[in-house]
C-alpha cells in the first residue's frame, strides 16, 4: 500500500470520527431523555447497557459504542439536501434505540458474557430484566418517532417497524443455523442482510426521507446501507475468528467456540477444499473445543478459502454500495459523511 493510500485511509478515519462526534452531540441528549422516561428498573438496565452508569447507578466512563446508525440517519438527511441535518435527530435516536434493543436480546440469546469490555446487562441484572429492558427500548423507539412532528415520521415508523420484523427473521435464522449442518452460503448471506444490513439500510432511508427525498432515493440509500451492512458483517465475522481480544473484548476464536455458522465458516465448509473436511469434523464435536482445536479450526477456515473470500466479498459489497449511493446522491461531495462512515465500518482491522 502506497503512502497516499495510507494517508487517505487515515484522513477518512479522522473524518468519520468527526462525523460521529457531531452526531453524538445532537443525538445523545434526545436518547438520554428518552431512556430517562422509562420505569426505574428498565432505566437502570438500559443506562448500564449504554455505558452511562454502573450497575449501582453511579456514573461510568465505559462508553456506549460508536453509534454509527444514528450518524447514518443524519448523514443521509444531509446528503439529500436537508438544510439542517439535526431535523432528523429524533429519528436518529429511535434507530439507536432499536439497535440497542437488539443487542440486549442478542446477548441473552447468544449467552454472551461481555460487551464493550464489561459484563453484559443480562449477566449483571439477569436475563428477564435484560429482555424486558430491550422490549421497553423497542417501544420507546416507536414512541420517539410517533411524537415527532416531522412529516416523514409516519413513514419512518412503518419502515422501522418493518425493519424490526426483518431483524427478528434474521436472528431466528441465525439461531436455526446452529442446529443445521446443511446451511448454504445463499441462506447465510440472506440472514446477514436481515440481521445486520436491514437496520443500516433503514437508518439511511429514514434519514433521506427526513431530508426531503422521495421514496426512490430512499430506496437507493436503503440498498446502500444494506450493502455496507453486509460488508460490515463479513469483516465482523473475520474479527469473530481472528480478532484481538484486547480490541474485541471477547475471547479469541469466540465464534468458532460457539460453532457459529458465520460467513467465512459456511464458505469454507461448502468449498470442498483442503481444510473443509477438518473444519466439519471440529464443528461436529459434541464438546467444547480445546485451545489447540480452536487454532486448528481457524487455520482450516483459512486453508479452505473462507478468509480470502470474505475479504474479497466485503470489497465487492462496498463497491455495490457506492453505486447505489451515486443513484441517490449524484453530487459526490454531498455524500462525504456517508462515505466516511461506510469506510469506518468496512475497513476495521482484525
Amino acid at each position: 500500500m502506497g503512502i497516499f493510500a495510507i494517508e487517505r485511509e487515515s484522513r477518512e478515519g479522522v473524518e468519520a470520527i468527526e462525523v460521529l462526534a457531531r452526531s453524538r452531540a445532537v443525538v445523545d441528549p434526545v436518547l438520554r431523555a428518552a431512556v430517562e422516561s422509562l420505569p426505574a428498573a428498565m432505566r437502570r438496565v438500559s443506562g448500564y447497557h449504554f455505558g452511562w452508569w454502573e450497575a449501582d447507578g453511579t456514573d461510568s466512563t465505559a462508553g456506549s459504542g460508536k453509534a454509527i446508525r444514528p450518524a447514518l440517519v443524519l448523514a443521509a438527511a444531509q446528503a439529500v439536501g436537508a438544510a439542517r441535518p439535526a431535523v432528523a435527530v429524533r429519528a436518529a435516536a429511535a434507530v439507536e434505540l432499536v439497535h440497542n434493543f437488539t443487542l440486549l436480546h442478542d446477548d441473552v440469546i447468544d449467552r454472551d458474557d461481555t460487551r464493550r469490555h464489561r459484563p453484559t446487562a443480562w449477566r449483571v441484572f439477569g436475563a428477564t430484566e435484560a429482555i424486558l429492558a430491550g422490549d421497553a427500548m423497542h417501544s420507546l423507539a416507536l414512541r420517539v418517532l410517533a411524537e415527532d412532528e416531522h412529516p416523514a415520521a409516519a413513514v419512518a415508523v412503518r419502515r422501522l417497524a418493518d425493519c424490526v420484523v426483518e431483524l427478528c427473521e434474521g436472528q431466528q435464522a441465525d439461531c436455526a443455523f446452529e442446529r443445521r449442518d446443511d446451511v448454504s452460503l445463499a441462506e447465510c448471506l440472506a440472514m446477514a442482510e436481515a440481521k445486520t444490513g436491514a437496520l443500516l439500510g433503514a437508518a439511511c432511508a429514514i434519514g433521506a426521507l427526513y431530508g426531503g427525498a422521495g421514496e426512490q432515493a430512499a430506496d437507493a440509500l436503503d440498498a446502500f446501507g444494506r450493502e455496507i451492512g453486509l460488508a460490515f458483517q463479513l469483516i465482523d465475522d473475520l474479527i469473530g475468528i481472528w480478532g484481538d481480544p484486547a480490541v474485541t473484548g471477547k475471547p479469541v476464536g469466540a465464534d468458532l467456540a460457539a460453532r457459529k455458522k458465520s460467513l467465512p465458516v459456511v464458505f469454507a465448509l461448502a468449498a470442498d477444499r483442503p481444510g473443509s473436511a477438518r473444519l466439519a469434523e471440529l464443528y461436529a464435536l459434541d464438546r467444547p473445543l480445546t485451545a489447540t482445536e480452536l487454532h486448528e479450526a481457524a487455520a482450516a477456515v483459512d486453508q479452505a478459502g473462507g478468509r480470502a473470500w470474505a475479504q474479497s466479498e466485503s470489497c465487492e459489497r462496498m463497491a455495490s454500495a457506492i453505486a447505489h449511493l451515486a443513484d441517490a446522491v449524484p453530487d459526490p461531495s454531498a455524500a462525504d459523511d456517508l462515505l466516511a462512515l461506510a469506510e469506518l465500518v468496512t475497513r476495521r482491522a482484525y
